[in-house]
């Protein structure tokens, strides 16, 4: 068995495939496990992505949880560990970015790290310190208007200096355009300064290539998933398609959707004016009791063998805020989560065997629901959206594609596409 270099402790279930997409792409072979493993890592893999549901627990919690991970990785000889988070950098000013990575900092003896949710290729870059969503500031992209983590400051310096003990700092564009030497001698001054934690300026893909050797010997790593694609180079790793191969596909399909971000409105849209057959579900009539998800396994079933079904709760942010007026913010998105999770378990009942989940807190609720342990990570739909495949303990054990996909990510024909890329 091949030897573990990179151990990665991802905050949700789509940061984690989407982390894992960009180190297949760059090379390596890499097993997504679903919560912290219960036994010894079995496979010849060059890193393993531990996926947590932590990004809106407590950050006593968090902590707790990705220290459970870290004990982990340890054990099963990673060399170095990445903490990965949203390329919104989504949080609360309580955490938990900031409360995780200095837990992680402490366990590891680690005196400096980087932060930097740049990901290019999705639109996300970081300029003197200021998050960018395509061509707008963070806080005028709709992220402001996010059920759980609204984000209404675009400056990471302050953001996470909010949730942080030790001092942030800042190595910005002009730094990192000059290449490894500035970004090791800038580390370096910020450490005489007593900075622990910088945030890192990357606009282009080019700029993370270039951040990549100057993390080679830093025990922590905390970023989104573009970071990664600089990374695999350090442990001699190069692109190769077999990182990606999966089993052949076969079964039926489905889509399944809680994500209430602008991105996956539109996909919902285009799929329904393709002509797709969709359900939009209720909160409301969950709240009431009904057995919405029933409704929705019994309208899918005569569908279902014809063609890719969709049911969604998705909804503009209007809507979203109406029903959480009327449920609370955490008992609507629980109610949602749990039911889409019963309508994704019964889907694979009636032989969905090609799954794709949109929503970050839905994919960890769908594919717990599924009593999936660990995924294999194959290609890419859109960026950081890959299929996996996994074996299911609601199909019995046989194997299930499924794809995993954060709410702002994928372009308006995701929902197409993605069968389109595993045929």
């Amino acid at each position: 068995m091949g030897k573990l270099v990179l151990g990665c402790i991802a905050d949700d279930f789509t940061g984690a495939t989407d982390l894992a997409n960009n180190l297949v792409r760059a090379g390596m072979r890499v097993v997504q496990a679903i919560g912290v493993p219960a036994t010894p890592l079995d496979a010849d893999v060059d890193a393993v992505v531990v996926a947590l549901k932590s990004r809106t627990v407590a950050p006593a919690e968090a902590i707790a949880q990705s220290l459970d991970a870290l004990r982990w990785l340890q054990a099963q000889g990673a060399r170095q560990v990445y903490f990965k988070y949203c390329s919104t950098f989504d949080s609360t000013p309580q955490g938990n970015i900031g409360p995780v990575t200095e837990a992680l900092m402490d366990a590891l003896q680690c005196d400096f790290t980087v932060a930097t949710p740049a990901f290019p290729d999705n639109k996300r870059t970081v300029f003197k310190g200021y998050l960018f969503a395509g061509d707008v500031l963070l806080n005028e992209s709709g992220m402001q208007n996010h059920p759980l983590t609204p984000m209404t400051d675009a400056n990471l310096v302050r953001v996470l200096q909010a949730q942080c003990t030790r001092k942030v700092g800042l190595i910005d564009h002009a730094v990192v355009a000059r290449g490894v030497a500035a970004i090791t001698e800038r580390i370096a001054q910020l450490k005489s300064e007593g900075i622990s934690i910088a945030i890192v300026d990357a606009v282009s893909n080019d700029d993370l290539l270039r951040l990549g050797p100057a993390l080679a010997k830093m025990p922590l790593v905390t970023a989104g998933s573009g970071v990664a694609i600089g990374l695999p180079a350090n442990f001699g790793l190069a692109p190769s398609s077999q990182a990606s191969a999966l089993p052949a596909a076969g079964g039926l399909r489905a889509v399944v959707s809680g994500s209430c971000s602008l991105a996956t409105n539109r996909q919902v849209l285009d799929f329904i004016q393709r002509g797709g057959a969709a359900l939009a579900i209720d909160p409301l009539r969950i709240a009431a009791g009904v057995d919405v998800a029933g409704e929705a396994l019994a309208w899918a079933e005569p569908l279902v063998g014809k063609q890719p079904v969709l049911v969604y709760s998705t909804a503009e942010a209007g809507a979203v805020k109406s029903v959480q007026g009327k449920l609370g913010v955490e008992e609507a998105g629980a109610m949602v989560e749990r039911t889409i999770a019963a309508i994704a378990r019964g889907l694979v009942d009636q032989g969905v065997r090609q799954l794709v989940v949109a929503g970050g807190e839905t994919s960890g609720a769908c594919v717990q629901a599924l009593g999936i342990a660990q995924m294999q990570i194959g290609p890419q739909i859109d960026p950081g959206v890959p299929w996996c495949h996994a074996r299911a303990e609601a199909a019995q054990g046989a194997g299930v594609h499924i794809a995993l996909k954060s709410g702002n990510f994928g372009g308006d024909d995701f929902f197409t596409k993605a069968f389109t890329v595993l045929a």
